[in-house]
Parts: structure tokens; C-alpha cells; sequence
């Protein structure tokens, strides 16, 4: 049977050991407990690290460990503590941790550190080999596994492996700093899907890998060989209701009591966070003196209670962290402090659940400024804490809640003016617009909880792994070519879908010489004389050129990728309304590449403009086409244009518009007893992809695809295409 299989850095059980003997206690975090009630209610196991080492443990320690563990379906795997000190506090937090939050000063690039990180990878891939079976699920979390994907590909083949990152991914001009950065994003390659909190990460993770490996994406989802790899946004939610019911708990009932006695009457600003120089705990504090001195009105009726977890005591760099911040809080408290009043309380230790969610609830305001942050877990458990709708949050834009969180009040963390006025803003807000904004996001959050994102996941985790599989290269050989001909004299209707280039005729090096030569229009007439057969013909040129070329045959014609359609004996139309200003912004790029590259030509239609490059010199080709790529992308990104990469052609023109869409014209005419597609290109995916189960499709060229069946060549098209129709053939082509 199929099992989900989970991997993290850290199970959801953490083990210690002392005099009295080995200890298990319940992991701390938004990963572990956002995966452990989704994780317990199927057929599951989790591998991870027990936070145990192996050089602290003997063997018959780590049996028992292994034997308790594994009750729970934990598959603990041990380290060594060298190796946990070079992997995680090494690489992973000194390498991608400072440099995925865009603190690339921070970074050490250091050659142990990454042999470190390859073996613990090795270590995790080689323990999933050994229980993973071909049909199983396996989802492979966080930054400590970047390798990971790829290796466990390599063990298991078929299995469907998705990866999900929860911390930013940045942009490509930091990523590319990392010396590893090809090697990181092949083992990304790995997985069938990788998830991120917000689309800017996936739309960074998607263009390292375009500038760095070379495949493009269509709509974030690449082709790779002979798999599909997809990228897309994945918002982690909360345990909602866990927080949303637990006011109603003695523990916290008694906590509330006691903090509302401490407080007084004064409002409450709160803030969370771990020890880490990404949180912006300085920033803040500095934009909380700014507002007592720009509003000092507030004095002696607020107050804000700063929750700082310790973390990574033992590195200088947090030390000095640490004392900054004690020495902020010791001079807001020194200068504007008074009898009876302190401005900031600081509390530098962890909280449990019963005194945070006690935390959330006499908050007036949440004041979350991280200066880069995956999510945010804690803005949204704040949301949902304040069941009875008053409180606001103050959240940076920084954070990917930011961008769930609408109406929040949403920051510049680096912008003390702002946060000022935010905070004055949010500490005068009255009850209704309150509860109006949090009944929004309370709403949200209640649909969108830990485990429907859990399940979202998984879901899109299993359909593009259905579809890479899907992706084949099957030649059309005597036994299926016989079948397919026999469904074709059968059938009493037929639609007969053909491209044109690289399928019909070669490619050449400039597109007027691909005329239709007569044995071409001999064989086209044939197709057409048969009054079972309705022909249609999808192409990437202009429709004047088709109407040329194609005039005195009763065919359906589609021009420019799906831009116009004519139906037999009608008249050209567009798909739907559609402009071409865009082009005057578009053509000067084109021209000064036609420029800069000998042998390579523009070639202009009514919604399209394509670069031809098939006659540049190779290494020219691959370096102009890359540069051309990225400029393209960044001009269009708000243009609502698409960027689409032919066999030596890059074309440009408006989104949306696809050979399937444009294929649907006729699909949905009647339910055909007969279909037969062929196509050489990545547009006549889009065609293969609309196709009922019962047609037949080909793909020319052996690639990958989502057709039944390939054939190697145009050559072979026609010799095809002549079998198929030989009962009506009055001569034989001469090929």
C-alpha cells in the first residue's frame, strides 16, 4: 500500500539524555506542529533527526530510541556531532539561512560546510531508499535539504516527491552568489513539485533556474527531459482552530487574569520572536522609541511587551544581537520610563502555548516587523486568537503573511515613520473597523488552516506527478499504426489535426522557404476529399501566409498559435478581442537583436512579433537567446504577454492564446467518432492536452510529450499520412 512519507531536519519528538536516563519531549515549532495532526490521521512515517547525536548515545541507546521512536511511525536518523555542527549550524544556518533572508554579508561560503551538507543529504536520501516503494508520496521539507530531491530520484525512480521550502527563496542576483548554486537547484530538479509560501519565491526559484540550468517554464511548470517539474505557491496555515478555542481553557483563563492585573488598564503592544538578526528586533524597538517621542501622548497608557526566544547562544553573533537589544530596551525604559510606568517589557525566554495564546489575547496590537520572513505563522495565530474581533496587527511587508494579511496594517520594517504612525493608527482604531478587518482575515485563515494547505499540497503533488508520467516517447510502430488505420476507415466522422512546421515540411532557415510542395497539396487534397474528414491545419505563421499557400483547400485554418481561426469556407476571426500596441514597445528589441546577430531575422504577424535565429552561429545563438529571454520577460512581466521558446524562434504575443484553445473551436463541434493530432512543438502540447482519451496523437521528433505516440520526422508524417489514406490515393507520392 502507498504511503506518505515525510522528511525534516527535526522529528516531531525531541530525545535528551542525563543521569536519570533518556528523555522524549514534544518538538517546538510552526513545522512540526503544523505536520503532526495532518501526519497522524493517515498511513504515514517521518524521518528526521531525534536531536540526539550519536557520539552522546551508545548503541544500545540509540535501539531504544529506534524502538520507541519508531511506535509513532519516527524513523529517527543519527548524526554525529561533527556532522551537526558543519550541516545544520554550518551550511544551513550559516550559508542559506543569512543568504535566503537577503543577508549575504552574513554568509560563509566554506568548502567543509558544503562537504558537510552533501553528507548528511547522502545520509537521509540512502535511509528513504531503504522503506520507499515506487508508488509511494514523499515530501521532503525546508532549506536543510535542498539536495535531497535529486538523490532520492535517484533510489526511487517512480516515486512522486514534492519539496517544500520554508523560508524565502531570494531573488536571482543573490542566489547566484552561492558557489553551489547549480548543484542546489539540480537537486531541487528532483521533485515533481516545489513548494513555496508565496509566488514571488516561486517566481524567483524559476527564473535561478532558468538563467542558471537553462529550461524555461510555461505558467511554472518546466519540462525537464522526460519529467515535469512544477513550482507554486503553497501559504502555510495554522492549527486555527486550536487557537481560535483555546480562550476557553483554565490555563489560559488564569494567565489572561494575571497579565490583566499587571497591565492595568494601559494598552498592549505585543511582539514575538526568535533570537535571529532577521526578525528586525532592533529596527523595532527603535520605531517604538520614534512613536513615544512623536506621540507622547501615549505615555503611561501603552505598553509593549517584547518575547524574545533565545536561540544559537553560543554564537557570537547572536551575542551581540542579544546586547543590542538589552541595551535598546535599557535606554527607551532609562528615557522615557516614569514611577509606575515602564515602556518596554522584555522578556528574553520561551513561552509555552497556555501563555502566548494568553499573550495574543490582552494584546491590543501584534507588532510583527521582520525584515525578511517565510511566513509569519505568529501573525497569523494572532488573527485568530482574538476570537471576540478587537486587536490589529502591524505586520511587515516583508513576510510572506503580508500578503494573506490584507487588512492588516502592513509596514516597511526599516521605516520608523511608518511604523509610528501605524501603531497610533491601530491603538486609535475603533471596535468596528476592527472586528471588520479581523472577521476578513479570521475567515481566510479558518478555510485556509495547516492542514488544507497540507492537502493542497499533496493534491497538486499528485496530479503533476500523474502528468510527468504521463510524458513518453512511444514510436508509432506496425502494430499501433494498424490499429490506429483501422479506426480509421472505421469511424463515419474525423477531425484530423495537423501543425505545419516541422511537422508537413523541415524546418528551414528562413520561414517563406517552407512553401507547400506538390506532392504536399496532393496529399492535403486527398485528406480533404474525403467527406469523413474535416482537416484543420494549426500553425505558428500569419494568416496571409496560410491563406496563400492553402487558399484552394476546403481546410480549417489556425494562424499564430491560436491568435485567428477560419472555419472551412468562412472567414479569418480572433480567438477573442485582442490589440497590438504592445508592439511598438516590443519591435526596437527585436530590431537591435537582428542587429547584433548575424543571420538572425524578426518576423512580423498581426498579434505577434517571433526572432528567427536557426543561421546564427551555435555558441552566438545560445548566448543572444538566453539575453534576449530575460529581456523579454522583464518587459512583459505587466504587459500581459506571453514569451514563448520554438525550435530556434522566440516569440512574443498576447496570453492566454494557445493551438488547444483555438483547437476547442472544433473539438466541441460534435463528439467525433475519430481524432488524430500531430505536432513537433511545445505549443502542440497545448493541442495533445485538450484531446479526449480516445484520440490519437503524435508527436514528431523523439521528445517527451503528452502524446500517445511519436514519429521521428516530416518525411515520416507523410508516409503516415499517405498509408492512412491509401484506399483514396489515385497515385503514389513520389517522397
Amino acid at each position: 500500500m502507498a504511503k506518505l512519507i515525510i522528511v525534516s531536519n527535526r522529528l516531531p519528538i525531541s530525545v535528551s539524555k542525563d543521569e536519570e536516563g533518556l528523555h522524549y519531549a514534544e518538538s517546538i515549532g510552526g513545522l512540526t506542529t503544523g505536520l503532526s495532526s495532518f501526519f497522524e490521521s493517515g498511513d504515514s512515517l517521518w524521518i528526521g533527526w531525534p536531536g540526539i547525536t550519536s557520539d552522546d548515545t551508545n548503541e544500545d541507546e540509540r535501539g531504544q530510541i529506534e524502538d520507541h521512536l519508531r511506535q509513532r511511525d519516527y524513523h529517527p536518523l543519527f548524526l554525529s556531532e561533527e556532522e551537526q555542527q558543519n550541516f545544520y549550524y554550518g551550511f544551513c544556518n550559516d550559508t542559506i539561512w543569512p543568504l535566503f533572508h537577503y543577508f549575504h554579508l552574513y554568509t560563509q561560503f566554506n568548502e567543509d560546510y558544503w562537504q558537510s551538507y552533501q553528507k548528511v543529504n547522502t545520509l537521509f536520501a540512502d535511509a528513504i531508499g531503504q522503506i520507499a516503494e515506487p508508488g509511494d508520496t514523499i515530501w521532503i521539507q525546508d532549506y536543510h535539504f535542498l539536495l535531497l530531491p535529486q538523490l532520492v530520484r535517484e533510489r526511487v525512480p517512480e516515486a512522486s516527491i514534492g519539496f517544500f521550502l520554508h523560508i524565502p527563496f531570494p531573488s536571482y542576483e543573490i542566489f547566484r552568489l552561492l558557489p553551489w548554486r547549480a548543484e542546489l537547484l539540480r537537486g531541487l530538479m528532483g521533485a515533481d513539485l516545489n513548494g513555496f509560501h508565496t509566488f514571488s519565491y516561486a517566481q524567483h526559484f524559476l527564473d535561478s533556474v532558468r538563467r542558471i540550468l537553462g529550461y524555461d517554464n510555461k505558467l511554472g511548470v518546466i519540462q525537464a527531459e522526460d519529467r515535469l517539474i512544477k513550482a507554486d505557491a503553497f501559504p502555510m496555515g495554522i492549527d486555527y482552530r486550536r487557537f481560535a478555542d483555546a480562550g476557553d481553557l483554565p490555563e489560559v483563563r488564569a494567565e489572561v487574569e494575571r497579565l490583566r492585573a499587571e497591565v492595568i488598564d494601559r494598552q498592549v503592544i505585543f511582539s514575538v520572536d526568535r533570537l535571529d538578526y532577521s526578525k528586525g528586533i532592533p529596527e523595532r524597538l527603535v520605531a517604538y522609541d520614534h512613536f513615544l517621542t512623536q506621540y507622547p501622548e501615549y505615555k503611561g497608557r501603552v505598553t509593549l511587551i517584547q518575547v524574545t526566544a533565545p536561540s544559537r547562544t553560543g554564537v557570537e553573533q547572536y551575542q551581540q544581537l542579544k546586547k543590542q537589544i538589552d541595551e535598546l530596551v535599557g535606554d527607551i525604559n532609562g528615557r522615557h520610563a516614569f514611577l509606575g510606568w515602564m515602556p518596554v517589557w522584555y522578556l528574553y525566554q520561551s513561552q509555552g502555548f497556555h501563555p502566548l495564546r494568553a499573550l495574543y489575547e490582552i494584546a491590543d496590537v501584534a507588532l510583527l516587523t521582520p525584515l525578511r520572513d517565510g511566513m509569519n505563522l505568529v501573525a497569523k495565530e494572532y488573527v485568530a486568537s482574538k476570537t471576540q474581533g478587537r486587536g490589529v496587527l502591524v505586520i511587515s511587508e516583508m513576510t510572506g503573511a503580508a500578503s494573506e494579511l490584507v487588512e492588516s496594517l502592513i509596514v516597511n520594517p526599516n521605516n520608523k515613520q511608518q511604523i509610528a504612525d501605524a501603531l497610533h493608527l491601530a491603538l486609535s482604531m475603533s471596535r468596528q473597523e476592527q472586528i471588520r478587518r479581523n472577521r476578513a482575515m479570521q475567515a481566510r485563515l479558518e478555510r485556509y488552516d495547516v492542514r488544507r494547505w497540507a492537502e493542497d499540497f499533496l493534491e497538486s503533488l499528485a496530479e503533476v506527478h500523474s502528468a510527468g508520467m504521463s510524458l513518453s516517447v512511444q514510436i508509432l510502430n506496425r502494430e499501433s499504426e494498424a490499429a490506429l488505420i483501422e479506426a480509421y476507415r472505421r469511424a463515419e466522422d474525423r477531425l484530423i489535426i495537423l501543425d505545419y512546421d516541422g511537422t508537413l515540411v523541415s524546418l528551414t532557415d528562413y520561414p517563406h522557404d517552407a512553401t507547400p510542395d506538390e506532392d504536399l497539396y496532393h496529399l492535403l487534397t486527398t485528406l480533404v476529399g474525403d467527406k469523413r474528414n474535416q482537416v484543420l491545419l494549426l500553425s505558428g505563421r500569419g494568416k496571409d501566409q496560410l491563406s496563400e499557400w492553402l487558399e484552394r483547400l476546403d481546410l480549417g485554418l489556425v494562424a499564430e498559435h491560436g491568435v485567428w481561426i477560419r472555419p472551412q469556407g468562412g472567414e479569418w476571426q480572433t480567438i477573442e478581442p485582442l490589440d497590438d500596441n504592445w508592439k511598438a514597445s516590443i519591435r526596437p528589441i527585436l530590431d537591435r537583436f537582428v542587429e547584433r546577430t548575424p543571420g538572425s531575422l524578426m518576423e512580423e504577424k498581426t498579434f505577434a512579433l517571433a526572432w528567427h535565429y536557426r543561421r546564427v552561429n551555435e555558441d552566438l545563438a545560445t548566448v543572444r537567446a538566453q539575453e534576449l529571454k530575460e529581456t523579454l520577460l522583464q518587459l512583459t512581466a505587466n504587459l500581459h504577454l506571453d514569451v514563448l521558446e520554438g525550435d530556434m524562434v522566440i516569440e512574443v504575443k498576447n496570453v492566454g492564446i494557445n493551438k488547444g484553445k483555438a483547437a476547442g473551436y472544433w473539438l466541441n463541434e460534435k463528439p467525433w467518432s475519430f481524432i488524430l493530432a500531430l505536432g513537433d512543438a511545445w505549443t502542440d502540447e497545448d493541442t495533445f492536452s485538450v484531446l479526449p482519451e480516445s484520440a490519437y496523437s503524435i508527436r514528431v521528433g523523439l521528445k517527451p510529450s503528452l502524446a500517445r505516440f511519436n514519429l521521428e520526422s516530416p518525411t515520416d508524417v507523410r508516409r503516415f499520412l499517405t498509408r492512412l489514406t491509401q484506399d483514396t490515393i489515385k497515385r503514389p507520392l513520389l517522397l
